[in-house]
């Protein structure tokens, strides 16, 4: 018997695959507990619908971090950082100020999970720095440590 799974079942399959599932199993085990419905010519229906959403949903999400790629593109963010000799800084830049900044600089709201930072720059001057906006969308960031 043909089957929509309606959660992820271990061993079994995951939510919204289509699985052949032995009658009793189905009736009796996966029915009652409302793990899976019938896959009939209705909920073949709602499925594909639900997925035509997700991927629409998807693209739509894909476009906006591609337009927010072109703007990362042009902008050159300043950091001031109190340094000593040496062009060494006091503590370090991390992802958390650089997200920070561009919030307050250029009202962009980056999450810090999603900048690429390799370690802590630790020096004054130039950086490119990577920021994985969607899956297969990365932006480069140009960040200016200068000291006050």
């Amino acid at each position: 018997m043909k089957v929509i799974l309606l959660d992820n079942i271990k061993g079994v399959g995951k939510k919204d695959e289509v699985i052949n599932a032995a009658d009793g199993y189905a009736r009796n085990f996966l029915f009652p507990k409302k793990l899976a419905v019938e896959a009939n010519a209705e909920n073949m229906s709602k499925l594909n619908n639900k997925k035509e959403a997700k991927s629409y949903k998807k693209d739509l999400e894909k476009q906006a971090a591609e337009e927010l790629a072109k703007k990362l593109k042009g902008i050159m963010l300043k950091i001031k950082v109190k340094a000593g000799e040496n062009r060494k800084i006091f503590g370090g830049v991390t992802s958390k100020e650089i997200s920070e900044n561009l919030s307050t600089q250029y009202k962009i709201e980056i999450d810090k999970k999603k900048i690429d930072l390799k370690e802590t720059i630790k020096t004054l001057g130039e950086f490119n720095v990577a920021i994985k906006l969607f899956e297969g969308v990365i932006a480069n960031l140009k960040v200016e440590v200068i000291s006050q």
